[in-house]
């Protein structure tokens, strides 16, 4: 940490709003890439000065001209220049992100959430499962537990388990279950994939954002990703690894009615070139977003020949 330059910010900045002003600054001066959470300097100027405040985002102008004291603003200082320096995205700064309109702790065991699927859980996935019942949800490659959680909160009689490889990113997910007061339907499992689970028609919903970042992309991420684990974005040469997989097995778990929904971001290329003739439904997202397919047990039934080679092994 620059000694002097935290030291002439401390004495020259005075307000909350001096404070966004100069955040935004040295955002735009640094060229940082946005995308976990926010997508200008502003909005993220506003997420770490008002983390360090202890205040709501909300509050905003009703606190712009307010006087800072003087441990105020080295905490501020130190946030902004870390964020500049070291490239860390504002979440694993704060340890918060929002998602489904829940908020969930994170840090560098996990992806930030920030998957368009928020969405479709919010709208409970219609029209494909309008006026279905949904008993039991499987959520792949958890991470945080932000969407096992979220489709708890969307199916209140519903059980979820949540499933994903590594043990750190559970420890997180449990940290978020027991948060958000879903210990009694929401079960983290570890698991390869499906693995641990015994195969037979038992979900109504299975749920993915598994890795899905393609070699090229890897390579050209912005430093802010670098910080996020490894396992949860690369998924092979062409990021379908694990989506294949999930193709191949997803009927041996799923009801008949079942729906099957993964997001494969800009790796939907590789997939639709691969597999033309498989009907994937692309979800339009009103919020923004790309890149999730929906498929219905039956299509995934009419196709499975297609994907006979991905499947595991018994």
């Amino acid at each position: 940490m620059d000694k002097i330059f935290v030291d002439e910010a401390v004495t020259e900045l005075r307000t909350v709003g001096d404070m966004l002003r100069w955040a935004v600054s040295r955002f735009n001066d640094a060229n940082i890439y946005y995308g976990h959470g926010t997508d200008n300097a502003w909005d993220e100027a506003i997420s770490l000065v008002f983390y360090a405040l202890h205040l709501p985002e909300e509050i905003g102008q009703q606190v712009v001209h307010s006087n800072l004291t003087s441990s105020e603003k080295h905490k501020i200082v130190e946030l902004i220049i870390r964020r500049v320096r070291e490239r860390l995205p504002v979440p694993y700064l704060t340890n918060k992100a929002r998602f489904a309109d829940l908020e969930f702790y994170v840090d560098e065991r996990v992806l930030v959430p920030r998957s368009p699927i928020a969405e479709m859980i919010h709208n409970n996935f219609s029209p494909w499962l309008y006026n279905k019942p949904v008993n039991r949800v499987m959520d792949l490659c958890t991470g945080s537990g932000c969407i096992a959680i979220a489709c708890a909160y969307a199916f209140e009689d519903a059980e979820v388990d949540a499933l994903d490889i590594s043990e750190d990113a559970l420890e997180v997910a449990q940290i978020n279950i027991e948060s958000l007061d879903v210990l009694d339907r929401v079960f983290p499992i570890q698991s390869n994939l499906f693995s641990a689970i015994p195969k037979g028609p038992q979900y109504d919903l299975i749920v993915s954002n598994p890795p899905y970042v393609d070699e090229e992309d890897i390579g050209d991420m912005p430093d802010e990703y670098h910080h996020e684990p490894a396992i949860g974005l690369a998924s092979g040469r062409d990021g379908l690894d694990l989506t294949k997989r999930i193709l191949a097995n997803a009927t041996d778990y799923l009801t008949k009615d079942g729906l099957l929904v993964v997001e494969v971001g800009n790796s939907m290329v590789h997939l639709i070139e691969q597999f033309p003739d498989v009907p994937f439904t692309w979800v339009e997202f009103e919020n923004g977003g790309d890149g999730v397919f929906v498929l219905t047990y039956d299509q995934l039934v009419e196709n499975e020949s297609l994907f006979a080679i991905y499947k595991d092994s018994e």
